[in-house]
């Protein structure tokens, strides 16, 4: 039956029947927040390209930390920035490292938050990439021993779930394999499964000081043209042990959201990237779109598309917002 029996706008008419008909909702659960620490770092500083966003100390950690838990955000994923870089990333794995310190200093102070680390080596490599260099090229297989140091090293300081996001060929079933093995059978792993070479990382590099020193990332992280790649790339990692899987960025990948969630049976997570974040941000400031309507109807694509969990620098903001909305 058509118009004039079909009236569409009926469902739309006040602000409660919008709400009676509402098909996808935000709350406070739905967000994981992004922290960055800086290893001898005093109080916080503020990241230029990322507006709102700052580094921590590990008493400023906490106060962030503690804010979101009390809003009902859930968990916060952990990037580390240690004093000393070198060529093997050897700080990333010290029992005394700036993430090894937050994450018992967090689940000591916050017993309930769950504790997520980025297991990753570009952070603490003098070269900034990502794992291990065999000359100018990264060495995959080399590499994967340096994830499961690290990784092992974040299990033994109490962190609930690590995420690796090297994009290294076989990283999540030799992570699983070394966590099993040390008796680590519980701690969760967290892939990032589908990670896109994008342009959209870059205030995040300003604020991880991780840009690499030559070269570019398109060797390890993924051509942005290719989705059935991604389907693949999720699939080996589930097949490797991976509780769930991230497609990152979130905004310029909702294709592949919608379509992980559909063909796998697995938790699929999405990163609002630090890009995605940024330019919304700029544009609010300077007055071109308003930017609380602009963030929340971002987080609720991402949401719509078909991801459980969103990382996002917003969290906070986003928690607060659909509460009242």
């Amino acid at each position: 039956m058509s118009y004039p029996t079909n009236r569409m706008r009926r469902m739309r008419k006040t602000k409660g029947i919008r709400a009676l008909f509402q098909e996808t909702r935000l709350s406070a659960s739905d967000f994981v927040l992004p922290l960055f620490v800086v290893e001898g770092l005093k109080g916080s500083e503020a990241i230029d390209s990322m507006p709102g966003v700052r580094r921590h100390s590990l008493t400023s950690l906490i106060h962030e930390a503690k804010q979101a838990y009390s809003l009902g955000i859930p968990a916060v994923l952990l990037f580390g920035l240690p004093k000393a870089k070198d060529a093997l990333g050897t700080q990333a794995y010290a029992k005394a490292g700036i993430v090894q310190k937050a994450v018992r200093l967090l689940k000591k102070e916050i017993p309930g938050l769950v504790v997520i680390t980025d297991v990753c080596a570009c952070e603490y490599t003098s070269h900034g990439h990502c794992g291990v260099l065999n000359g100018k090229e990264v060495d995959n297989d080399t590499t994967l021993v340096l994830l499961q140091n690290i990784a092992l090293s974040h299990a033994e300081a109490g962190a609930d779930m690590v995420a690796p996001s090297d994009m290294m060929d076989g990283r999540v079933g030799a992570i699983r394999k070394a966590l099993d093995k040390d008796g680590y059978n519980d701690t969760l792993l967290l892939s990032y499964a589908a990670k896109f070479a994008s342009a959209f990382y870059g205030p995040f590099r300003d604020a991880a000081d991780s840009t690499p020193a030559f070269g570019d990332r398109k060797t390890y992280q993924m051509p942005s043209t290719n989705a059935r790649e991604a389907m693949r790339e999720i699939q080996l990692d589930l097949e490797e042990g991976a509780d769930a899987v991230m497609v990152k960025p979130a905004l310029t990948a909702l294709d592949l959201i919608a379509r992980a969630k559909h063909r796998f049976l697995a938790p699929v997570w999405a990163y609002h990237v630090s890009g995605e974040y940024s330019m919304i941000k700029a544009a609010g400031k300077l007055g071109w779109l308003n930017e609380e309507a602009a963030m929340a109807e971002s987080l609720l694509a991402i949401k719509r598309a078909g991801a459980d969990r969103i990382i996002t620098y917003w969290a906070k903001e986003a928690a607060k917002y659909f509460a009242s909305a």
